[in-house]
């Protein structure tokens, strides 16, 4: 059995650190590296690039709201096709950085608001999902299975992983949700059978202990998870124990 890990990097900003992207890098297979708009710089997205090609890691552009003040998680009411341009901006910027290192990119992957307000809205998702097929439609798109994004990419033939968080509670409708035991370090054994069971079972715990069924195509880990790195390596450590290997989503087919 294969799995992809993924993890949201290149996020820091001139001599602003954000994430543990030297360390995580060596656990993962497929990095969402910022494309400048919430997060990163020019510099910072060259050297992440350059660290995945070092590691084996394959690179997908982690596109946000233009919102660096608020790191992309404030929603914000832009056109559909100020999200396709956006995109679109952010996905050339990676791309050449990933030809530079010899690189293709493998995946896109919304941020923080985009990805939640497209979650809920057909419009957004379209924006998204047509900005990928005029432009690269090999792309894969990643997205929460409960999503209205990830039933739209399956109707329109775009390539989609349904990506499952390692770090995040599930509510009862599959969507994850944000609680204050993201302010601490998480048990990382209990994480990894959660992430195990998901991945094997298709099955998590929600919130309020009941079990619902869920699509695991790649699983995320985010570096700023407080204990991330022993996080992300407890999850590789255990999977690998039970058979399951880490490879990118574009090695599982």
């Amino acid at each position: 059995m294969k799995i992809d890990l993924n993890c949201d990097m290149g996020e820091s900003f001139g001599s602003w650190k954000m994430g543990m992207d030297e360390e995580m890098i060596k656990t993962i297979s497929s990095a969402n590296i910022a494309g400048g708009f919430h997060a990163g710089d020019p510099h910072v997205m060259r050297r992440t690039v350059e660290m995945a090609t070092a590691h084996g890691v394959a690179v997908g552009i982690h596109c946000g709201f233009p919102d660096l003040v608020g790191f992309g998680r404030r929603y914000i009411h832009a056109s559909p096709k100020e999200i396709q341009d956006d995109l679109i901006y952010q996905l050339g910027a990676l791309r050449e950085f990933a030809r530079f290192y010899g690189m293709e990119v493998q995946h896109v992957k919304p941020h923080g608001a985009l990805y939640m307000m497209a979650a809920e809205s057909e419009e957004l998702s379209r924006a998204i999902i047509e900005a990928i097929q005029k432009t690269d439609p090999g792309l894969i798109l990643y997205c929460m299975e409960a999503s209205v994004t990830y039933r739209l990419a399956k109707e329109m033939g775009q390539p989609v992983a349904a990506e499952f968080y390692a770090d995040r509670e599930y509510a009862a409708d599959g969507k994850i949700v944000f609680t204050r035991s993201m302010e601490k370090e998480l048990d990382p054994e209990a994480v990894a059978r959660r992430v195990y069971r998901a991945v094997t079972e298709g099955k998590v715990a929600t919130l309020d202990g009941k079990d619902i069924q869920v699509a695991v195509d790649t699983v995320c880990v985010h570096g700023d998870t407080p204990g991330a790195v022993r996080l992300a390596e407890t999850i590789a450590a255990y999977l690998r124990e039970h058979g399951v290997s880490i490879v990118s989503f574009q090695d599982r087919r």
